[in-house]
């Protein structure tokens, strides 16, 4: 019992969220200032002005990943309190393939192998949005998920378009310049790095068309680029005004017969989705509020412990 209290106590100071419990607090505070300092470190080591202090700074860097993997170790341990319904192997592997667990795992690696990703350290930034509640008012970060995924099949589509506009006009411009300029439209590629730079209105001027019909399908194609990087753009933002209808009409049918539940961490719904707890429990989770903020969630908003829950039963309608 002592030892599954003490694997309790570690999961709820693991948890983002509680500010009522100060150690817990005070854990989040001190990982939010290590993941600062490591990129901060990490940014100072490609300066040649701080080479004195390399040695340093290279053990502040050893130091601060030894406690991302004294974290991430914690996190697998714990997983079966994230993920109650499960085996506890079942759980750490879910924990392990999980986003959080993906960005634990890229924030160590690089230090050890890898070392050309270290950039995806960067990634760590989103657990100070979630600690600082930077995208509490709507949870940004899951309202972005949910557009790109509502709309994935339009995104594709207009993917696939751009991409056969690139390799249509390469082709284009190859064989209209490639007698003119042998060495700058080189072959295929040469002329794909011209029509990507022109479709998506970089323009880097390295390469350019010097023959009549080379400019002429110049133009054609950065008139071509505008509309093709309009047309992700434009879906992508319908998406969010859709998405934020959606959200500020949720609660206009509702009954008003609400009441809270908290989630501590005896509840089997932390980690679960909305979904899954309306299809359990048969109840409509209007609203969640996490740390005095106000969340309308979507089917795919993950439960965490502290979150107080506005919930209205079925048979109270």
């Amino acid at each position: 019992m002592e030892y599954q209290a003490l694997k309790k106590r570690v999961f709820s100071m693991l948890q983002i969220g509680n500010r009522s419990d100060i150690p817990s607090r005070l854990f989040d505070i001190g990982i939010a200032a290590t993941i600062i300092i490591n990129i901060t470190v990490m940014i100072m080591l490609t300066f040649s002005e701080f080479n004195p202090w390399m040695p340093i700074l290279k053990n502040i860097e050893f130091i601060t990943i030894i406690i991302f993997c004294i974290e991430y170790a914690l996190r697998i341990w714990t997983a079966e309190f994230l993920f109650p319904d499960v085996s506890p192997a079942r759980a750490k592997w879910l924990f392990i393939r999980s986003f959080d667990g993906i960005i634990e795992l890229l924030t160590i690696l690089p230090f050890f192998f890898l070392s050309g990703f270290v950039a995806f350290r960067m990634l760590r930034v989103v657990r100070i949005f979630h600690l600082f509640r930077i995208n509490a008012q709507y949870d940004s970060f899951n309202v972005i998920k949910t557009v790109l995924y509502e709309k994935r099949n339009q995104i594709f589509s207009s993917v696939f378009i751009i991409l056969i506009l690139v390799l249509a006009s390469s082709l284009f411009m190859y064989h209209a310049e490639h007698d003119a300029q042998p060495n700058v439209f080189r072959n295929a590629f040469s002329a794909i790095w011209w029509s990507v730079s022109t479709l998506l209105t970089v323009g880097y001027g390295d390469i350019y068309p010097v023959t009549p019909i080379g400019k002429a399908m110049a133009i054609v194609i950065a008139f071509l680029g505008v509309g093709a990087v309009a047309l992700p753009t434009g879906i992508i933002s319908a998406g969010f005004v859709e998405q934020y209808a959606a959200m500020a009409g949720k609660t206009d049918d509702q009954e008003i017969h609400l009441h809270t539940m908290v989630v501590d961490i005896d509840s089997n719904w932390i980690g679960k989705t909305i979904h899954d707890i309306e299809d359990e429990s048969g109840a409509i989770i209007v609203v969640v509020r996490r740390d005095g903020k106000r969340i309308l969630p979507d089917s795919d908003y993950h439960v965490k412990m502290g979150d107080v829950l506005a919930v209205s039963r079925l048979e109270d309608e």
